[in-house]
């Protein structure tokens, strides 16, 4: 008997494999809501020329652009205004006569051209210092620009520093080391179809607190070409997580899940996309970070667990994150959670043991699945 019931597994499993694969080949391409690196692809059209909303937030803007136009800003920022103190510099000495008369007063020593006047500009603003050329008592024009250019030294170098900073302090960067897996599995969990994702932190440092969520958002089309977005947030089991070790993040498929009514098959034919998210507080940095990705309706495998990667040895814990990914196949029900909640009913009102599994039509016949067994088929990895 067991081995009948063993056989008729591998038979649900060997049908969803051939069902699951055929649907990734017939899925036509879809533009995606968010990128498995939780990027948006969304372009904003504004009207041409329109740079205020830029401008008024500057700093933003300097701390998202490119880090080659952020280097170029930062020599250009220095260079340029190098050249226009050093142009004020070889006004002031040219109106004061120091060019053409060496024996004259000037306004700064040894700036007898341009290039003195820019190295002048430059070792004030650099605080460099070499005591070969200095301010004189003469002009109070020169007096108030070299104030000026002290004053906007401290400036610039305040604000180039802490863009540069807050650049490579990115929480971007910080959500690099705290991923997701690439697929999320359906199987059951006491009894209850549960769909489930994992998580984990690929740093040593861990992290203080977090918060996971999931949306699922579908997109319909207007007669006119326009598309509406729709939202709904998903439940989630033990929605505060201390990420010491991976966790897997689990939502039960029950009544008023919006993925209650979907079985294996229709999950393929479905148009969504399963948005999570996990907001956390770094112990390194205190700061808030979030990492995010998305899983489209084939990223989705049904009838398959997560890989143990925990293990105990004699002072601490053991994490192989070689198996992040690997999934294993395990015995589940060809059915929605609906439909699988609806077959265990009547088994409530008295009848046979037999009735808590609900059924399933193969090559004609009507066979029973067996939601106890938990004997694993075959191994894979997330692709």
């Amino acid at each position: 008997m067991m081995s009948s019931e063993r056989n008729e597994q591998v038979v649900i499993d060997t049908h969803y494999t051939t069902v699951h694969t055929l649907g990734k080949q017939d899925e036509p391409k879809r533009l995606r809501y968010m990128q498995k690196d939780g990027r948006f692809p969304v372009v904003f059209q504004k009207s041409p020329g329109d740079w205020s909303p830029y401008l008024m937030d500057i700093f933003t803007t300097l701390v998202e652009i490119r880090w080659r136009v952020m280097f170029l800003i930062f020599f250009l920022s220095y260079i340029l205004s190098w050249l226009f103190f050093g142009l004020c510099y070889w006004l002031i000495a040219h109106v004061n006569g120091d060019i053409h008369n060496p024996d004259n007063s000037p306004c700064v020593e040894n700036v007898r051209g341009f290039t003195g006047a820019f190295m002048f500009s430059m070792e004030t603003q650099a605080t460099i210092g070499y005591g070969f050329r200095g301010m004189t008592e003469n002009c109070i024009v020169a007096i108030m620009v070299v104030t000026v250019q002290d004053i906007f030294s401290c400036l610039l170098d305040t604000i180039v520093i802490g863009i540069v900073i807050a650049k490579m302090a990115s929480a971007r960067k910080r959500a690099q080391t705290v991923g997701f897996s690439s697929c999320a599995v359906v199987n059951l969990r006491d009894g209850v179809l549960c769909l489930s994702w994992r998580l984990g932190d690929l740093r040593g440092n861990h992290i203080l607190e977090g918060v996971a969520r999931a949306q699922v958002v579908r997109y319909v089309k207007q007669p006119k070409g326009s598309i509406v977005m729709s939202y709904q947030d998903l439940d989630i089991q033990n929605r505060d997580i201390v990420l010491a070790t991976p966790a897997t993040i689990i939502h039960k498929l029950e009544p008023g899940s919006p993925l209650y009514s979907l079985g294996p098959e229709d999950l393929l034919e479905d148009n969504f996309e399963l948005v999570v998210s996990f907001t956390y507080t770094g112990d390194s940095t205190g700061m808030l970070h979030q990492t995010r990705t998305s899983y489209s309706p084939a990223d989705i495998h049904w009838g398959q667990r997560f890989q143990e990667m925990l293990k105990v040895g004699k002072k601490r814990y053991k994490v192989d994150y070689a198996l992040f990914n690997v999934t294993t196949w395990v015995p589940v029900p060809l059915l929605s959670a609906e439909e699988f909640d609806r077959g265990r009913r009547p088994a409530e009102g008295g009848r046979s043991h037999s009735s808590h599994f609900p059924s399933v039509m193969r090559n004609g016949h009507i066979s029973q699945v067996n939601c106890d067994v938990t004997e694993e088929v075959m191994e894979q990895t997330c692709l």
